[in-house]
């Protein structure tokens, strides 16, 4: 038997963190540092999505002002 073994605890690769979180997922076997992880994810997804609307809006103000005159 190998001394680390994938199949025992000591021998289990590192976990990655996560790319993505579902809104719904069970979240309650997460740690402390996990759930932190998480909040700061979705904190940057929202700047993202906030960045994104920002332009669509300024695209469709722009395009509103064009075809009214």
């Amino acid at each position: 038997m190998a001394i680390l073994d994938e199949d025992s605890p000591f021998g289990a690769p590192p976990r990655k963190p996560p790319t993505h979180h579902e809104i719904g997922q069970p979240v309650e076997a997460l740690s402390i540092d996990e759930l932190g992880e998480r909040i700061e994810m979705l904190r940057n997804e929202m700047a993202r999505l906030e960045e994104v609307r920002k332009a669509k809006q300024a695209s469709k103000v722009a395009a509103d002002a064009f075809f009214k005159a």
